[in-house]
Order: C-alpha cells, then sequence, then structure tokens
C-alpha cells in the first residue's frame, strides 16, 4: 500500500532517564507515554490503538492495565530491537483501514539498573535453530564480529574506519544534554579501548542504560487539529533475514529488502534524505546498513563513513543524537531512532538541528547480523 500522508507522528518522548534504579520499566514506559500525548495534545483517552514488545509476552495487556486505556488494536510483534518501527508502520496500516484512529507506541526497560549485560552471552535455551550454534558459544556481539572480520577480509576495511563511526556519535552525543557519555573520544580512544570480540573494541559497542520513549501516530485529519506539526510516515519496509537453510551471508543483510520497498512507496530517493537515524548496536551495524540500504556500494562503507560524511554538517548526518553507542541503549533502540528523525524534521534539535530537515530514514535492526535479524525501514517527512 502506498503510505504517503495517510498517517503522521504527531507526538514523541524520550526518557531522559540512564539510570534509573528507583522506577519499573512499566513506570519509565507510561512516563514517556503521557509526555508524548502531551506534546501532541491528546490524552489516554484518545488512544484507541497500542502498540509495544518486550521480555514479557503479557506486556501489551499489563501496560493497557498500567495506562488504563482500552485499544481496539492491540500489536506486540517482536523482531527484536526494531520492534517499533514496525509497530508505526502496522499502525499506519490499521489507521488506513480504519482499525484504529490515534495509536500509541512506549518502551521502557531498566536494563541497566537490573544489570542485564546486553549482547555479550548467548541466549538461554536452546531452540530449533538455534540448536546447531548456542553449543559452540556464540554470543551477539560474537556474531557482528564476524561479520566485521568478513567485511576486512574481503574489502580491506580497517578498524580506524569503524572508530570513525563512534567518534562522530560521541561528537553528536556532546550536544545531547541527556547523553549518557558525552565525553569528546578520538579514533586512537577506540583503538586503544579492550578488546570485546576481535575486532570490535569496547568503543565500537552500543552502552548499557535504562531508558524508554513513546511515539503517537494519527491519521491525516485529526493530525492537523494536533499541537504539533505532523512528522509524515512516507515509506515502510519490514522483513526478517536469515541464514536461508545454511547459505549465510556475513555481508547481507534485512536493509538490502526492505530499502527498495521503502524508497519506492515514499517516491524519493537517496540523495533526497538530509539525515539517518540507523541502529548502532555495534560500528559495523552501521557501515553494513549503510552498503545494505544504498548509500554506498558493498565494500564501499569504509571510505564512505570516512571523512565526516555521517558528522553533522556532512553530507549525511547520522545518529543526531549520540547513538546506542553514546546516548543510550536500554536493550532495544528502534523507538528512539523514530523520536530524534520526528524531532530533527520539527526543527527542535538546537545545537544538534540538521538545517532545513526535510526527509528522513530511520532503520532498525533487531536479532543479529549473520545469524537472524528483524529489519524496518521508515522514511519520514515534514509538510
Amino acid at each position: 500500500m502506498q503510505f504517503s500522508r495517510q498517517a503522521a507522528i504527531v507526538g514523541v518522548h524520550e526518557h531522559e532517564t540512564r539510570w534509573a534504579p528507583d522506577k519499573t520499566a512499566f513506570q519509565i514506559a507510561t512516563e514517556s507515554a503521557r509526555a508524548a500525548l502531551a506534546d501532541a495534545g491528546l490524552t489516554s483517552n484518545d488512544v484507541d490503538g497500542y502498540f509495544t514488545a518486550g521480555v514479557d509476552g503479557m506486556a501489551p495487556a499489563l501496560m493497557c492495565d498500567h495506562l488504563n486505556i482500552r485499544p481496539k488494536v492491540v500489536d506486540s510483534t517482536s523482531i527484536g530491537g526494531t520492534s517499533f518501527l514496525a509497530h508505526a508502520a502496522h499502525a499506519v496500516s490499521a489507521i488506513a483501514t480504519g482499525r484504529c484512529e490515534v495509536a500509541l507506541i512506549t518502551y521502557g526497560s531498566t536494563a541497566a539498573s537490573h544489570s542485564v549485560a546486553v549482547g555479550t552471552r548467548g541466549r538461554y535455551g536452546v531452540e530449533i535453530p538455534e540448536q546447531y550454534e548456542l553449543p559452540y558459544g556464540v554470543t551477539t556481539v560474537g556474531a557482528y564480529a564476524m561479520c566485521a572480520q568478513r567485511h576486512m577480509y574481503e574489502f580491506g576495511t580497517t578498524s580506524a574506519q569503524l572508530a570513525e563511526i563512534a567518534v562522530t556519535f560521541r561528537r553528536h552525543a556532546v550536544l545531547n544534554p541527556y547523553a549518557k557519555y558525552r565525553e569528546p573520544i578520538t579514533v586512537d580512544d577506540v583503538l586503544a579501548s579492550r578488546v570485546i570480540s576481535s575486532p570490535l573494541h569496547l568503543l565500537d559497542c552500543c552502552i548499557i542504560s535504562d531508558g524508554g520513549g513513546a511515539v503517537v501516530v494519527t491519521s491525516a485529519a485529526r493530525a492537523r487539529d494536533c499541537a504539533k506539526p505532523p512528522v509524515w510516515i512516507l515509506g515502510a519496509g519490514e522483513t526478517v533475514f536469515h541464514p536461508e537453510a545454511g547459505k549465510r551471508d556475513f555481508l547481507r543483510m534485512a536493509a538490502s529488502q526492505t530499502a527498495p520497498i521503502a524508497f519506492a512507496q515514499a517516491g524519493v530517493t537517496h540523495d533526497d534524505i538530509d539525515m539517518c537515524m540507523i541502529y548502532d548496536s555495534f560500528s559495523i551495524t552501521v557501515m553494513m546498513t549503510l552498503e545494505n540500504l544504498g548509500f554506498c556500494k558493498l565494500g564501499d562503507g569504509g571510505a564512505f563513513v570516512s571523512g565526516g560524511r555521517l558528522a553533522l554538517g556532512g553530507a549525511l548526518p547520522t545518529n543526531t543524537d549520540g547513538g546506542g553507542m553514546s546516548s543510550n541503549h536500554p536493550g532495544m533502540r528502534g523507538i528512539f531512532l523514530m523520536i530524534e528523525a520526528t524531532k530533527q524534521l520539527r526543527g527542535e534539535c538546537g545545537e544538534r538541528q540538521v538545517p532545513d530537515c526535510k526527509l528522513a530514514l530511520a532503520h532498525g535492526t533487531g536479532g543479529a547480523l549473520g545469524t537472524r535479524h528483524g529489519g524496518v525501514t521508515l522514511i519520514l517527512g515534514r509538510d
């Protein structure tokens, strides 16, 4: 279906916490929901669609009780950290078909204060088809490291090129008062940090934090009456990626399938995009995502991310909030991609604002590259 201007994001909120041992994940999500609804000039009484994901399979029912809402549409699609981008796409479909009018998407997590070491160990339990992998000690970070090693082997990519991604995002975090880490770093700092899974260093990896956020999506008719200008969901592509019965490819990812769909729906090209929000679980994730999205050719990612291209003032400002590598990463970061992109399109980002930002791309990856992951690409635009 064509998404163009059928529904819009009208309210967003990113919870300011990065460490909240005094709060539950439900509190963080609820506080974010109230703030996002207020941002839109709406209340919980207006909500008739609810979307969320998390560890608890009953999270939607528990949160509806917590928020005291009675939605007509409930969606708990869970494809890892990109789930919330999928929720936004599903909300557009629900609104376009008249199933709901005001969709609320929420997330809350206390990963840091509950000592959840995201990505550093294997999953508990063995499930088909993971039974053939987990006994050998595969971890999330290990899977991404294999992709980085393959990229280096095939194309001569260097650790210094990967490090420049981390340095750029930290530079953006310096301008974000809520970012967890705001001290500038250099390429040498990244290369000197300890190796977590070769060739990925500590500063190549996302941080672990508490946090949460909320996004409100509504119909075109309703959007015009909201408190803030609408940010239109112009295109969306969604898929899952897997080894295809043993045909494992460490260089290809879901973005290669989702990007053509999203660009076609939006009717725009790569050159039209003013800024990107890319899921940055690790520095290699960003490089490979940009290649698979089609911003550069496969193998050219090292050169593409060099020379300040991804920095504010560069050709393609990316992760202007500091990303998961410096700002926050509570375990599932997709919702923050939409929040920052929306703020950029509304011109609300102060020192880190991309001038005259009209079109933004957000791409989320959930799961692990090199094994199984979900991918969603959204293209957002202002009036």
